[in-house]
């Protein structure tokens, strides 16, 4: 047996302890930041003034109309479909005689009403012709490989892309949504990771574009996009109350609370802890969905421009889900119908889309299938008389010694 329970039991029970003693601080945190929220709502202004003007080490979110509003969900449209689309990926193994890697993106397209109808797909790629592996900077000889974060933006396209040839594929009178799991906010651009060229590659060339295909799509047929997070661990909303909390004008994190200063007290510590889901857990009533809030993200900020990411809380019955959604959706007037149709997607889904759980299955690449593709590419190399070779350490691994 590779792992002793038995003393890794002991270390659970000393943790479930520690965590059963935090129980009651926590509590009083979650207080402290319903008290805020509630009593923020009325000055939003001033509060928009504050986060405009502070400098702090967290992200916050950036308040549309309100900040503890509450929405009910309007009822389905009795005809309407939901598009969505899932992907996993097989990267670039270095012990394998061949440089490629796979993206499978699975779909699905729901229909409900007087036509019920489903339909599940899965499209596999394989990926390896020098240009599917890297990113060439056309200014110079800069190369940048593809693989890890970087596959994981390349599937996200992918994913978009066929969340577009879905949509061109539905009634344009037909009431419908396009999901996808996970966040719209290409994260691991942010900062100064990468060079432009690979953000000009993947984020503008790649991602965007497919978001503009999709937001024309829109323009012309109603069609909504929202991407679904379940059990988020977003703090943005936190954030904002942390500097609502401060007694600092302007709020300046390095100036005022150095971390290597023991002796500081922050004010904002008084909600530390506490997560966004646990706000809106307590405010919203099953199926209600929170107001809307806007991302501000440095990569939204500095690259998404017409496809600004807003994003709402849901209370699906039992859990707390973040959406988020580009900006064109709330402009073109589907935000009532996105809310209505993902709710009723999570009541058919056991409390998470269908569509999305479907997408998933027709996606996902088992153990035995990623073994099955590696055996498939050796064998066909053996028949072009090409060579199979692999390292000894992974040689190792496929044998058994003891």
């Amino acid at each position: 047996m590779s792992l002793d329970l038995g003393r890794l039991a002991a270390q659970i029970d000393a943790m479930a302890e520690s965590l059963k003693a935090e129980e009651g601080n926590w509590n009083a945190c979650l207080d402290k930041a319903l008290d805020t929220i509630q009593r923020q709502s009325l000055d939003l202004d001033a509060l928009r003034r504050k986060i405009r003007d502070s400098r702090t080490t967290w992200l916050t979110a950036g308040i549309t109309g309100q900040l503890a509003g509450r929405f009910q969900s309007p009822p389905c449209p009795p005809d309407f479909a939901v598009i969505a689309t899932d992907g996993s990926h097989i990267g670039i193994d270095r012990h394998s005689p061949a440089r490629c890697y796979l993206i499978n993106i699975g779909s699905a397209t729901l229909r409900y009403g007087q036509q019920p109808h489903a339909a599940l797909h899965s499209q596999p790629a394989l990926y390896s012709n020098k240009e599917d592996l890297i990113i060439v900077d056309p200014q110079s000889s800069a190369e940048q490989p593809i693989e890890g974060e970087l596959l994981g933006a390349k599937r996200m396209v992918a994913e978009c892309l066929a969340l577009a040839d879905l949509g061109e594929e539905l009634s344009p009178e037909l009431p419908s949504i396009a999901l996808v799991d996970g966040t719209l906010v290409m994260w691991g651009f942010a900062g100064r990771a990468y060079y432009e060229y690979v953000r000009t590659e993947l984020l503008r060339n790649g991602f965007l574009h497919a978001l503009d295909s999709i937001r024309d799509l829109s323009r012309r047929t109603g069609l909504a996009l929202a991407s679904y997070i379940s059990l988020p661990r977003s703090p943005e909303v936190v954030n904002t109350l942390r500097i609502a909390l401060c007694p600092y004008e302007p709020p300046d994190c390095d100036r005022h609370c150095p971390r290597n200063s023991s002796s500081v007290q922050r004010a904002c510590d008084a909600v530390a802890g506490v997560r966004d889901r646990d706000i809106f857990h307590a405010l919203l009533e099953p199926g209600d969905r929170s107001a809307t809030f806007v991302s501000r993200s440095s990569v939204v900020q500095d690259y998404y421009q017409d496809h600004e990411i807003r994003f709402f809380y849901l209370k699906a019955d039992d859990e707390i889900a973040r959406v988020e959604y580009p900006r064109w959706v709330e402009e073109t007037g589907n935000l009532d119908l996105a809310h209505a149709m993902i709710l009723d997607q999570c009541r058919r889904g056991h409390g998470y889309p269908v569509a999305l759980s479907e997408a998933h299955e027709q996606a996902v690449l088992t153990s035995p299938d990623r073994e099955q593709f590696r055996h498939l590419v050796e064998l066909t190399l053996n028949e072009h008389r090409l060579p199979t070779f692999t390292s000894e350490k992974n040689r190792s691994k496929r044998t058994r010694w003891i």
